[in-house]
C-alpha cells in the first residue's frame, strides 16, 4: 500500500504546470461543446462514437488486433459521417461557440466597438452635438457610474446619439463605457482645477481631463461649437481629430474587454 501512495505522489510530482493547464484547457472545451450539443441529434452520435473509441482503447489494451483494425476504421468513417448528417447542428454550435462570453474573451471584440465610437463622434461632430465618452480602463469607475442611470446596454452607436440627443434627459452628463457595454448615462465627471488649460476649452473638456487626471480612463469629446472631436487621457488632451486617427488612438491606449 505504501508502495503504490509513494509511486502515486511520484508520479504528481513530475507533473509540470503546462500539463495542469491542458488537462483543465481539455475540460473546458468538452464541457462547452457538450452544452452546446445537449439535446440535439448530434449528442446521440457522438455517445456512439466515444463508445466506439473506448472499444478502439480496448482492444488495443487486450491485444485484439483484429478488432482495433475494424474499429479504427469504423471511427474514422463515424467521424465523416457526423459532419456530413448532423452539419446544421455543428454550424449553428460554432456560431454559438464563437459567441460565448469565454472566447469573446481570448478573440476580443474591439474592432467593432471602436468603429461604433468612431461613428458616433462623427456624427454627433457633424450635428453639432456635445458629447462625453468615457472608457474605464484599469481603474474602476464604479464611484461616478453611480452618480448616472445605469443602463447596462450593448455599446451602439444609435443609442449612444439617441443619449446625447439635447432633447434627451441625459445628455448633459457623461456615458460611461465598462467592459465594452455603456454601463450608464448622464454621469457626473470631475472638473479639472488646472489653471494650465487653454480658455478655449469648456465644462465639457475640463471635465474630460479631471476624470483624466483622477483615473487612467479614455475619454472621447466632441464640441458642439467647433464640431470637433478631441480625446483626454492621462491628463492631457488632444484636440481636433478626424475620426481614422480617433480609431487608431483607441486601438493603442482604449481598455481591452474583459
Amino acid at each position: 500500500m505504501n508502495e503504490r501512495i509513494a509511486s502515486t505522489l511520484s508520479t504528481f510530482e513530475g507533473m509540470r504546470f503546462n500539463d495542469v493547464l491542458d488537462i483543465i484547457l481539455v475540460s473546458v472545451i468538452l464541457y462547452n461543446v457538450f452544452l452546446l450539443l445537449h439535446e440535439t441529434r448530434a449528442l446521440q452520435m457522438l455517445k456512439g462514437f466515444a463508445i466506439i473509441m473506448i472499444l478502439v482503447v480496448l482492444s488495443k489494451i487486450l491485444k485484439l488486433d483484429t478488432m482495433s483494425w475494424i474499429l479504427t476504421a469504423l471511427s474514422t468513417i463515424w467521424i465523416i459521417a457526423f459532419i456530413i448528417v448532423f452539419q446544421p447542428e455543428l454550424r449553428r454550435a460554432l456560431v454559438e461557440f464563437g459567441q460565448n462570453r469565454l472566447f469573446k474573451f481570448i478573440f476580443k471584440e474591439h474592432a467593432q466597438l471602436y468603429r461604433e465610437l468612431k461613428e458616433t463622434a462623427e456624427i454627433l461632430a457633424r450635428k453639432k452635438t456635445g458629447a462625453l465618452i468615457v472608457l474605464e480602463r484599469e481603474v474602476n469607475l464604479k464611484s461616478f457610474i453611480d452618480t448616472g442611470t445605469k443602463i447596462d446596454s450593448e455599446t451602439s452607436s444609435e443609442l449612444l446619439i439617441s443619449l446625447f440627443n439635447t432633447k434627451a434627459p441625459l445628455h448633459d452628463g457623461a456615458v460611461i463605457i465598462r467592459e465594452g457595454r455603456i454601463a450608464a448615462a448622464g454621469c457626473i465627471l470631475p472638473l479639472s482645477q488646472r489653471d494650465d488649460i487653454d480658455k478655449k476649452y469648456g465644462m465639457r473638456h475640463r471635465a474630460a481631463i479631471g476624470i483624466s487626471e483622477e483615473t487612467d480612463a479614455l475619454t472621447i469629446i466632441v464640441s458642439e461649437e467647433r464640431k470637433s472631436i478631441s480625446l483626454a487621457i492621462g491628463g492631457k488632451i488632444t484636440p481636433d481629430i478626424n475620426g481614422e486617427t480617433l480609431l487608431e488612438i483607441l486601438s493603442l491606449y482604449a481598455p481591452k474587454i474583459r
